[in-house]
């Protein structure tokens, strides 16, 4: 299946978080506004039935249906403590008192608190011998009036205005009013309780007006984030792509010298098409090193076996003219040549040394002992006390040997090696009286196939592989092989390479 772009997926991905945002945000409001509103409307309903509640202070219990707060069109109620309602708003006026409250004992001593229960049975029978409330007008079961619960939310009939009624040919459906209760006394200390109601419909139609405007907007916004993420992310991968063409292109072309164009920014698309570059760059050094040494080895491999072939030529024409010692000599040539080929190889395929412990000291005795043929004596000037490296004896062999090689070549009269600790290291010394190594090539005699003298001959020479594999087998083992200059003249070779325990 084929998965989608990175543009649509990050469009995607942006819209469903601005969505679930947007929908936890409205949510968040819608709660704080519904929870404002309501608190706006029970303080009013509070504050209305206290102003009832203050007025009839001035007022006996026979004209408390004159106080102020019982001409508005909310719901309002003076109850007194025996059930009677001694005044009410329109909407109310002529019905029983507001249900959903209990009718709680008003302040006062033992004697009237007593005498208010016994009211209050008399009244409560009166009142089912009178016959049951308005259904709307109805609660719940009667609970206890504390601090806690001077307030509660009741629904009431209303018309097609919104206004309270109980005239059955107009209600049209029902409205929520916040109702508070307030306790208190009319002029002549009779006790009452003050019912005022708030309605709820303000409340709610916002919050209606607020939920629509953001379920109508949400669509909207989502699709501008969603564009506007498409856009930018489009125009962010624009250089991706590019980087993407060209490299198309350079696989298609095989040419490695074309580079992928890099962006203005410093971004991470402008490092990853510098880092691309690079790694061309690399790749095309490898591929131009690896062809110059295809060729160098197939001219150096092509004098020995034409050399060869016509010394075999010649000696099955004329056997008496065979020169046995020549030939084989071209065959060690040659020998040599592709072993050295061979080992170049597997370095270059990233082949690690075998994990051993090898005495440096004793290598260095054992490789100059075996040199008792060579044409200059070479002489052990200084050996460590103890002291082993990690790697391959057969490879760090094949260097000591390559640089006893080419110092024998190049020296006057004698060859000199040293081995000594320095820190954390091994250090093998390689000295010749020869003329030494010019400044300018301290580090170009260490590429393959390079000799510094053209005019000297093959056979004495050498193929200029030497010092190339040393430098890359002691690279391998986590060392160095540099030729400094000499603090008195000839060459100087120095072998660094980690002590095993370091």
């Amino acid at each position: 299946m084929r998965r989608a772009s990175v543009r649509l997926r990050a469009a995607l991905g942006a819209t469903l978080v601005v969505a679930l945002a947007l929908v936890a945000a409205g949510f968040l409001v819608v709660a704080t506004l519904r929870g404002g509103l309501a608190d706006t409307a029970r303080l009013a309903a509070e504050n209305a039935a206290r102003g009832t509640a203050a007025q009839l202070a001035g007022l006996s219990d026979t004209r408390a249906g004159r106080a102020d707060g019982l001409d508005a069109d909310e719901p309002v109620q003076v109850v007194a403590a025996d059930g009677r309602v001694l005044g009410a708003s329109d909407p109310l006026r002529g019905h029983g008192p507001i249900a959903g409250f209990a009718r709680p004992d008003p302040p006062g001593e033992d004697a009237e608190h007593q005498d208010s229960e016994s009211d209050a049975d008399a009244d409560a029978d009166a009142d089912s011998d009178a016959g049951p409330e308005p259904e709307s007008a109805r609660g719940g079961a009667a609970e206890e009036l504390d601090a806690d619960s001077e307030s509660r939310t009741l629904s009431f009939p209303v018309d097609d205005d919104g206004e309270v009624t109980y005239d059955k040919e107009d209600i049209t459906g029902t409205q929520e009013f916040d109702v508070a209760a307030v306790q208190g006394r009319t002029g002549d200390g009779t006790p009452v309780v003050v019912y005022s109601g708030a309605s709820l419909g303000a409340q709610q139609e916002a919050v209606s007006t607020v939920t629509r405007s953001m379920l109508s907007g949400l669509p909207v916004l989502l699709l501008v984030v969603a564009g506007v993420t498409w856009l930018v992310t489009r125009r962010a991968l624009r250089p991706v792509e590019s980087i993407r063409r060209e490299m198309s292109a350079i696989t298609a072309s095989t040419d490695l010298a074309r580079r992928v164009p890099e962006p203005d920014a410093r971004d991470e698309v402008a490092r990853l098409a510098r880092t691309t570059n690079e790694t061309l760059a690399a790749l095309e050094t490898s591929v131009e090193r690896r062809r110059r040494f295809v060729a160098d080895a197939s001219h150096e491999l092509r004098s020995p076996i034409a050399s060869l072939r016509t010394q075999l030529e010649v000696a099955a024409a004329h056997p008496e003219l065979l020169d046995l010692d020549e030939a084989v000599a071209d065959t060690v040539r040659l020998q040599t040549l592709a072993a050295d080929l061979l080992l170049l190889a597997r370095l270059d395929a990233g082949e690690r040394p075998a994990e051993g412990r090898v005495a440096l000291d004793a290598l260095v005795r054992e490789q100059v002992a075996q040199r008792g043929a060579d044409r200059h004596p070479v002489r052990v000037v200084e050996t460590s006390a103890g002291g082993e490296v990690r790697g391959s004896a057969g490879q760090l062999s094949r260097v000591l040997a390559n640089l006893l090689d080419n110092a024998q070549r190049h020296a006057a009269s004698e060859v000199r090696v040293s081995v000594r600790r320095d820190g954390g290291d091994l250090v093998v010394e390689v000295l010749d009286d020869g003329p030494g190594v010019p400044a300018a090539d301290r580090e170009r005699i260490f590429e393959r196939f390079v000799r510094l003298d053209a005019a000297r001959s093959r056979d004495e020479g050498g193929a200029g592989l030497g010092l190339a594999i040393a430098r890359d087998v002691a690279e391998r083992h986590g060392g160095t092989l540099r030729a400094p200059a000499p603090s008195g003249g000839g060459g100087r070779f120095v072998l660094r390479l980690p002590l095993a325990d370091s």
